[in-house]
This record gives structure tokens, C-alpha cells and sequence, in this order.
């Protein structure tokens, strides 16, 4: 186990959702099977339908979960993330998606590695899309399996890689501390002090894209420093279509923006 002097009072884990029920059903599953209890759920709902919200309330969860939705008007993560955020009673955030499922010890690698003055970028292993049909409908139960069962999907194509499911508590995590790309919200944690300093996420970014690049970016302005989660903490990342992209030049502008002022 790391060691540290800076355990986390109460994790807020913040997780963003659009009409994908049957994934966010999976990812909650993995939250409900955490060693590590202290946690919140919040669910950050894009403007789902009434399943997101049916799933939620008619499920009993061993875990408190609280679900903010607002009006669908296009993607809005960032505006939602943060409206999630002033709801949480956490003082340390981990955001997820709501297609990227965490194991066990999910919570628990998170708890040990959190530390004033830094951010965590976890890991992501990529699902195709006949494994993540078996995931969503039960046919295959992936928050059971060990090494073996993903060592076997990895031979015959069912993910990308196998690596990042090797805990490695010793593995350097400071040596790119000043380095944004990579660090995305599908596994993102941060003390809440942090990103109200930053002041959260910049609703500016409408559509797909960079709006947690942007949030990390100012992050490192301010000083607050990145540590690399590899080998410690990964979701699962079920299959989806590529998301519309048709704002993400205007979005890759508003970055250049934040990185050259």
C-alpha cells in the first residue's frame, strides 16, 4: 500500500452520463463492489431521458448517489460536471465517465495516491464492441475477473491492452508532473480546493473535446501538479461510436488560448 499523510475525508465521485443507461448501469455495479467505502456518487446527467433517472431511483445502492440532470441542448459536460461538483460534500473528486467502469480497488488506489498539491491522471483500457454488448446485457460479468480472463480477451481482440491491470505501487509517478496531454476525465481526480481555485470547468466549451485538457492546463498554472495513475488505477472503457466532432477545432482554439495566456 502507498503511504501518505494526505487521506481524503470523503471522495466525491463525479460521474458524467448521457441516455446510455446499460453502461452507467455496469459502471455503478463497480462503484457498488469498491474495497474502500468513503465515497459519494454523483450522477452529472447531460440531458439523458427518463431511463437514466429510472435506473437511479429504482435501484437500491449501497453508496449515496445523488443525480444532477439538466436540459439537453447539446453536449455540455463541462456545465454539468460543475453543477455536479457544487452539489458534492466531498473534499476530493474523481471523475469518470459514465461507459467507464471501475474495479474493486477503484476508490481504494485513488484514496492512496491523493496528496496536496497534485492531480491524479488514471488509465483507461479500451473494450471492443462484442465484449462491452456481453458486459452491458451480463452475459460476461468483467467486474469478476481476474488477469487470466482478461489475459484470454486480450488474445482473442476483446480489449486493447492488459497492462494497466498490473498494480505497481513503487512505479515512479512524478516524473512528467508539468505534462497535460493524456489526462482526460474518464479518470481524473483532484482535491476540490484545486478546481474550485481553477474554478472548475470552462463552460465556454460547448461540444466534444479538450474541455478537461483546458481544466488541467490551468491546474498547472496554478501550481497544482500532475501524478501519473497508470498501473494503479484503470477503467474499463465499454465501446461506443465516435462522438460528434464538429466543434472541436473551436474547442482545440479555446485551448491553444488558455495554454498561451
Amino acid at each position: 500500500m502507498l503511504s501518505h499523510k494526505d487521506t481524503p475525508q470523503l471522495i466525491s465521485v463525479i460521474v458524467t452520463t448521457y441516455n446510455r443507461p446499460d453502461a452507467l448501469s455496469l459502471v455503478l455495479q463497480g462503484l457498488a463492489l469498491q474495497t474502500n467505502k468513503d465515497f459519494e456518487v454523483l450522477i452529472a446527467d447531460d440531458g439523458s431521458t427518463t431511463e437514466t433517472k429510472t435506473l437511479i431511483d429504482n435501484t437500491q445502492w449501497n453508496f449515496p448517489i445523488k443525480h444532477i440532470w439538466h436540459e439537453d441542448q447539446g453536449f455540455r459536460a463541462a456545465l454539468i460536471r460543475n453543477l455536479a461538483v457544487k452539489q458534492a460534500q466531498g473534499d476530493y473528486l474523481i471523475f469518470i465517465d459514465g461507459d467507464c467502469v471501475p474495479r474493486s480497488d477503484f476508490i481504494e488506489r485513488h484514496s492512496e495516491l491523493a496528496e496536496r498539491g497534485w492531480f491524479v491522471a488514471g488509465s483507461r483500457l479500451l473494450l471492443n464492441p462484442s465484449l462491452t454488448e456481453e458486459a452491458v446485457t451480463g452475459s460476461k460479468n468483467i467486474l469478476r475477473w481476474n488477469f487470466l480472463h482478461w489475459f484470454k480477451m486480450r488474445v482473442t481482440g476483446g480489449c486493447n491492452r492488459i497492462l494497466p491491470l498490473i498494480y505497481l505501487p513503487f512505479l515512479p509517478r512524478k516524473r512528467k508532473s508539468q505534462e497535460w496531454r493524456g489526462a482526460k476525465t474518464c479518470n481524473l481526480a483532484m482535491w476540490r480546493d484545486d478546481f474550485n481555485r481553477v474554478k472548475g470547468f470552462n463552460e465556454q466549451f460547448i461540444g466534444w473535446g479538450y474541455e478537461d485538457s483546458d481544466l488541467v492546463v490551468r491546474l498547472i498554472k496554478a501550481g497544482v501538479r500532475r501524478k501519473q495513475g497508470q498501473y494503479a488505477v484503470t477503467v474499463l472503457h465499454l465501446w461506443h461510436k465516435e462522438n460528434d466532432r464538429q466543434h472541436e477545432a473551436d474547442n482545440w482554439s479555446k485551448l491553444m488560448n488558455t495554454i498561451g495566456e
